[in-house]
């Protein structure tokens, strides 16, 4: 693991406290950087231009970013985002994932299962209206309630008003609540992908290095009413890509940062959280590895969970290694110990300072309860498609019987529409699989639990791990969505009627795992409020020109396109389409390098010297996957893929010396759709705007 070089940049950011260095940030849409950006590099950020971008991307429901590139409704974004979609209208005849796909015609566009699309329309501050909700002096679970009841209050008068999909989310750790309002497309087709050996050249030997030459994109087109949406806005397609230096900005769905986290929560991700996290995906990492090397076909059904599995464990390595760096951690502790002294030395700061050990006495009773949190609440003792849906239906007719307000907030009227299409999706979910990840789990139940637990003995009832995942996969009926229709609209009475063995396993655990996350979320509600004064501190010590952790909402991050040195050798920003033969022929063109047939048979209709991936200094994290890298004239110059191994420390702080934002660029992409694949159609809609 290569992190210790970018230990000495970040120490520069982290002893200086909150504020922002270099080009960091992923900043909210509310709240863009103008000022640094044009002092820096001399660009307005004008109001209209940053709409534009915002009503342009996209964010995808399976985990990632796109954005419209078309006037007729065409969606890019990464293969690997797009790969859950694959996967599920894929087969063993119809192989997508392996082999592609191109449609032709409209009528010949594949429509996905269960993805939704959601584009941002409007930001708006409501916290002054969620913290008067919260009465003065409550904490704890009555202030967990209160919270949520105002949260699916003002969510469902926002939908009932707008009809948008309407989200309160939660920024500065608890500091700040915005209102985000989105307009949602549930009807989306697979237009274009090519075969995953072209999207993920390389494999994982590659992942998250550089040089890369990857055609990491799928694209897709949204639908209203059985026709084409004709956005409002859409990104231009730039021909000739972005240049070494040249200034560009992301537009992208983050997933979650911990930069703002105390040191007892770090040190908690650190001895904890992370290590079970690791240990839990290198486990399901062999699994998976040696059932699907028994078949092509289990290969091709375990393909998405082993991508994903590999692709968070390197992820997790990461994070972990930084973590464990003492000169990386205490650069943490030592910006914190500053900003306690300057607390210290205010009239205001006694609160501040009690905050902080507030959030250090509810992180002791949530590492407390995690381990059986994880297992019972979080589900790790009982991985399957089949038991998430067991507990959905269980919960969903407790649920939905009670006040809007009082709900668990997944069963919000806010949220029932998406939640429907989950439910009823009808994926293929494969009975062999099933068992094989039931049954490690409840393996690793037991043997985090101890045999003699009492709810693990109730769980086997009597059987191995094995013999009751296999009885429970076989028995249940929870995957025919006639049945599931039939449960949901029917309530607890028709739930419990059912008997169905996986609801009832479901049951079995629920009390408990309620409990657990009834105090979770009381504890969390405990370091929220807490939050919320230290960053109030914050802000008049170090001003409000800062940005909050992610959130897997619509952020904006900056940079150039600039290389680095990495062991004394010049990385170059840009890769060309020449570097992707002359990678295949050093590796004797042998699996995870090989090239797919056809684009060793168009090898001399290619310009090789076309840019085909690039990086830049842009600040990214997990869930950006797919967004769009645009120019100052917000035009389409690349869609960003991956990080490089530097940036897998930006989880706790920014560098900008090795870390990049690695995209597949522009120019490779059109290259690639009109010489290798062929389909002029498409690639003239991408630069036109319109078919």
């Amino acid at each position: 693991m290569k992190l210790r070089p970018v230990i000495l940049p970040l120490l520069a950011a982290l002893l200086g406290g909150g504020a922002v260095r270099a080009d960091e940030g992923m900043w909210l849409y509310s709240a863009p950087p103008r000022e640094q950006i044009k002092k820096k590099y001399g660009f307005d950020v004008a109001d209209a231009w940053l709409e534009h971008l915002m009503k342009s991307s996209v964010r995808f429901n399976s985990g990632g970013s796109g954005s419209f590139v078309s006037g007729d409704g065409l969606v890019i974004t990464n293969h690997h985002v797009g790969l859950d979609a694959l996967q599920k209208f894929s087969s063993t005849e119809k192989n997508y994932v392996r082999d592609g796909f191109y449609a032709k015609t409209d009528a010949e566009e594949i429509k996905c299962v269960d993805l939704e699309l959601n584009v941002l329309q409007s930001i708006e501050d409501v916290t002054l209206r969620v913290n008067a909700a919260i009465p003065a002096g409550v904490t704890g679970n009555d202030a967990a309630l209160a919270r949520r009841k105002i949260f699916a209050e003002i969510e469902k008068e926002s939908t009932d008003k707008t009809g948008l999909r309407s989200d309160v989310v939660t920024l500065y750790q608890g500091g700040a609540y915005h209102l985000y309002r989105y307009k949602k497309y549930t009807d989306v087709r697979l237009v274009f992908a090519p075969e995953q050996q072209a999207a993920f050249y390389g494999g994982d030997p590659d992942n998250f290095e550089y040089p890369r030459y990857d055609l990491d994109i799928c694209i897709f087109r949204a639908y209203e009413n059985n026709v084409a949406v004709k956005p409002a806005h859409f990104l231009k397609w730039s021909e000739k890509g972005a240049a070494d230096g040249e200034l560009t900005f992301v537009s992208g769905h983050p997933g979650n940062t911990s930069r703002l986290l105390t040191v007892p929560e770090l040190e908690y991700t650190r001895d904890s959280a992370l290590p079970y996290t690791d240990a839990v995906l290198k486990r399901r990492e062999v699994l998976l590895s040696a059932w699907a090397a028994r078949s092509e076909e289990n290969f091709r059904r375990a393909r998405e969970d082993l991508f994903s599995i590999q692709n968070s464990r390197k992820v997790r390595d990461g994070h972990l290694a930084a973590l464990q760096d003492p000169v990386f951690f205490g650069a943490k502790v030592t910006a914190e110990t500053n900003f306690k002294k300057q607390l210290a030395d205010r009239p205001d700061g006694k609160d501040a300072l009690a905050a902080f050990d507030r959030i250090a006495d509810a992180q002791k009773i949530i590492a407390g309860i995690a381990p059986r949190l994880r297992l019972l609440e979080n589900g790790a003792g009982f991985v399957s498609d089949s038991f998430t849906v067991a507990r959905q239906l269980l919960r969903a007719g407790d649920e939905r019987p009670k006040p809007n307000g009082e709900r668990l907030r997944e069963y919000s009227e806010a949220r029932r529409e998406s939640f429907e299409q989950q439910l009823f999706s009808d994926k293929p979910v494969y009975t062999d699989l099933e068992i094989l990840m039931l049954s490690d789990s409840l393996t690793f139940f037991v043997e985090q639990l101890g045999a003699t637990d009492p709810v693990v003995q109730q769980v086997l009832a009597g059987k191995s791990p094995r013999a009751r995942a296999a009885e429970l996969i076989t028995t249940t009926q929870v995957r025919e969505v006639a049945f599931r229709k039939q449960l949901y609209e029917g309530g607890s009475a028709a739930v419990a009627a059912a008997k169905d063995p996986m609801i009832e396993l479901a049951r079995l655990v629920d009390p408990e795992a309620r409990a657990l996350r009834k105090t979770n979320e009381a504890q969390t509600e405990i370091k929220q409020q807490a939050q919320a004064i230290i960053g109030k501190a914050r802000f008049a010590i170090e001003g409000t020109g800062n940005y909050p952790d992610a959130t897997f909402t619509l952020r904006l991050s900056y940079g150039p396109v600039l290389g680095y040195e990495e062991n004394g050798q010049k990385i170059p920003a840009h890769t060309t389409i020449a570097g992707l033969y002359e990678r295949s022929e050093k590796q004797h063109n042998k699996e995870p390098f090989d090239l797919p047939p056809r684009w060793i048979a168009k090898k001399s209709a290619l310009d090789l010297s076309t840019p085909y991936n690039f990086v830049s200094t842009a600040d990214i994290i997990g869930g950006n996957s797919g967004s769009p890298i645009v120019n100052k004239a917000a035009e389409f110059v690349g869609i960003i893929f991956d990080g490089n191994i530097q940036s897998l420390s930006g989880d706790f702080g920014y560098e900008d010396v090795q870390a990049r934002a690695l995209s597949v660029a522009s120019p490779g992409i059109l290259e690639a759709l009109r010489k290798v694949y062929e389909v002029p159609t498409l690639a003239n809609e991408l630069v036109n705007g319109h078919r």
